[in-house]
């Protein structure tokens, strides 16, 4: 009896540590910037709205940076969060801004996304939640990533 009241006991511990674990990691993952819907429709064209807030995707070949060439900076359409430079973009022919690297890997996070019957990382701006697009692993040397973004989901800071 006292072996199931310890058996018992070790179960219900370990699963409140789980949860503490998985409240902390939550915490962590938590945007600093928090706005309610109506904010963010307010500050964003209905296209960025979709693309950011519901994890939409613009169609290929038709947004502001797929074939974009001036020098500068890309910064997240929610929160002005620098991401990418110009010096890391390239053509990836998928009809999207594509860059090998983001100017830190620590303002953007990735999410396992397993929507449409494929499974991709979704990359999410950091500081604000908003949603990027994908990396994938078949990008160019030196990193050999391709940050696929919606142009919806950027804004674009030319350099002087």
């Amino acid at each position: 009896m006292r072996y199931l009241l310890f058996i018992v006991l070790f179960n219900l511990s370990c699963t409140t540590m789980a949860q503490k674990e998985e409240l902390a990691r939550k915490k962590e993952e938590a945007p600093e910037i928090v706005k309610t819907e109506a904010e963010w429709r307010k500050q964003l064209s209905p296209m960025q709205y979709y693309v950011v807030r519901e994890k939409g995707t613009e169609r290929p070949f038709t947004g502001e940076f797929w074939d974009h060439h001036e020098k500068g900076t890309y910064k997240c359409i929610g929160c002005g969060e620098e991401l990418f430079t110009s010096e890391t973009k390239f053509d990836a022919g998928c009809g999207w801004p594509s860059f090998y690297d983001a100017i830190d890997k620590s303002k953007i996070r990735v999410n396992q996304d397993t929507s449409h019957g494929m499974i991709r990382e979704e990359i999410v701006c950091k500081k604000c939640g908003a949603h990027l697009g994908h990396v994938f692993d078949d990008g160019p040397k030196p990193t050999g990533l391709r940050y696929c973004v919606n142009s919806a989901s950027l804004g674009f800071e030319k350099k002087n």
